[in-house]
Formats: structure tokens, sequence, C-alpha cells
């Protein structure tokens, strides 16, 4: 228990900042589409703002992985699904990021996270929720005993 533990809180860490990163320098990419010059310094603080405003997100992407880890572990562990046990987290953080943007655009009618209203901003976000997923399969992997 606590090596998943240990796995889950910087795997769900590793997903918020990416996320957060992602949808930043997204959002000022389009700036960027439409003209607008923006320069590194300005790129950097307002990362750096996001990554500290943007706590609620933590708060969801930690709730998007509470719900989905536990899945893909019971699937692999009761052997329902073939494939590397890699395979299934990162897909099961992808998946968990998609359906947390997809339920919040439900729920409240709007996309929270503003880089996720198109797709190529979605797909980085899910990107984000599969690193995460990633690092927990690593992380989580039952070490073989020492002789």
């Amino acid at each position: 228990m606590i090596r998943v533990l240990k796995a889950f809180f910087p795997a769900v860490l590793l997903a918020y900042v990416t996320a957060s990163l992602l949808a930043t320098q997204t959002v000022l990419a389009n700036l960027g589409d439409m003209g607008v010059f923006v320069p590194l310094a300005v790129r950097l603080e307002a990362s750096l703002h996001d990554l500290l405003g943007m706590i609620a997100y933590l708060l969801l992407i930690l709730l998007a992985f509470v719900l989905a880890m536990p899945v893909a572990a019971g699937l692999v562990r009761a052997h329902r699904v073939p494939g590397p046990r890699v395979f299934w987290f990162t897909l099961a953080g992808f998946v968990g990021v998609l359906m947390l943007h997809l339920i919040m655009r439900e729920v409240l009618g709007i996309w929270v996270i503003a880089a996720a209203r198109e797709w190529p901003g979605l797909l980085l976000q899910c990107s984000a929720g599969a690193l995460g997923g990633w690092l927990f399969s690593i992380m989580s992997k039952a070490q073989p005993a020492q002789a």
C-alpha cells in the first residue's frame, strides 16, 4: 500500500504540472497565431502563475486518478485484459483526464480549461494524464525480492 501511495502522488503531480504547462502554452500559442508577440519572460511568468493558480485542477486530476488507477489495477490483477500493465495504467491516465474534461463540460456547460476547447488541446491534456499514468505504473510496480 505504501508503494502505491508513493507512486500515486508523484504521478498526480506530474500529470498536473504537465497539464498546466501545456494549457498555458497552448493558450499563449493561440495568441501568437493571432499576431500577438509573447516574450519568453511572459511565457515563464504565465506558466508559474497557472501552476500556482490552478490548484483546483490539481484536485480534479487527483480525483480522476483516484477513480482510474484502481480500475486499471483491478483489470491487470484479475488478468481480465491482455497486455503489459504500463499500457493499461497509461491508458487509464489518458481516459481519466478525458472523462474529467467531458464531465466538466456536461455538468458546467463550459470547457473549464480553455486549452481543451479544441481537439489538439484536449489531446494534450489527456497526454498529461497518460504521462502520470505511465509514472504510476513504473513507480508502483512490485520489485522482485532480493536474495
